[in-house]
């Protein structure tokens, strides 16, 4: 997996070609991937440490976070929502019945709503606090916020994790995903941001069995096991993270 500095912006892709600037450990990038992989989309993944504010990157996307999707001819798509939303434009008709936004306009609603929620609140309240203070933390300078983890941070992210449950949960009860009849962008964004801090080994998954069973369902899915399969150095992943039948 190539890192920034290995790759010339300048020289595009080449034609047709998708490249997802990512982080391994960023949840909204993971739900990306997801969102590729369904789709049967190949891309070409380049590693980018935002902290670093390279400007090279940040010509891509001065927000400075990732991910951001590149295809050859047009401006670079920033932020998974946008992206989301880039590749029902481009893709979605062309994939149906596998479409992951749905054509009715109410259902649309409930999608993005959703996709909100955990692109969001969920990452507002805990994967996003998680992954800053036990992945990005390690790679930053002390001066520039990195050092050892913040605890009461840690505490408050884990606590907020078990009402997330509770109400994928509930969702999963009164539906067969969590927006409706199909799976969805709802669900690959939860998923992704939940894969993030089950490879830290921070979920409880005995908090609600209807959550856990949804998670296992779609993380037997194909598009899983690219995420599955990778390790990030010095940090290995909970015993249940790659584990089906955990």
């Amino acid at each position: 997996m190539p890192r920034l500095s290995s790759v010339r912006l300048s020289s595009p892709p080449r034609d047709g070609m998708l490249t997802l600037f990512h982080h391994p450990s960023c949840p909204h990038s993971r739900f990306v991937r997801l969102v590729l992989e369904e789709y049967g989309l190949t891309a070409r993944l380049v590693e980018v440490r935002a902290w670093e504010r390279r400007e090279d990157f940040l010509m891509l996307n001065p927000a400075e976070t990732t991910p951001v999707l590149v295809e050859e001819g047009l401006p670079p798509v920033p932020g998974a929502a946008i992206i989301a939303e880039y590749l029902d434009e481009t893709r979605g008709a062309t994939a149906a019945p596998l479409r992951l936004m749905p054509g009715e306009t109410g259902e649309r609603i409930e999608v993005r709503r959703l996709m909100s929620w955990f692109n969001d609140k969920f990452f507002a309240e805990v994967s996003g606090p998680l992954v800053m203070e036990r992945v990005y933390k390690r790679f930053i300078p002390a001066g520039s916020g990195g050092g050892p983890p913040d605890t009461e941070i840690m505490r408050a992210a884990r606590s907020n994790i078990r009402y997330h449950l509770t109400y994928i949960g509930w969702l999963v009860r009164k539906r067969d995903w969590l927006a409706g009849d199909n799976l969805s962008y709802a669900d690959l964004s939860a998923a992704g941001h939940l894969s993030a801090v089950d490879y830290l080994g921070d979920v409880p998954w005995d908090e609600d069995e209807t959550a856990k069973a949804w998670y296992a369902r779609i993380k037997s899915r194909p598009a899983f096991r690219a995420l599955l399969g990778e390790t990030l150095p010095g940090l290995p992943p909970s015993p249940s993270y790659a584990n089906l039948d955990f």
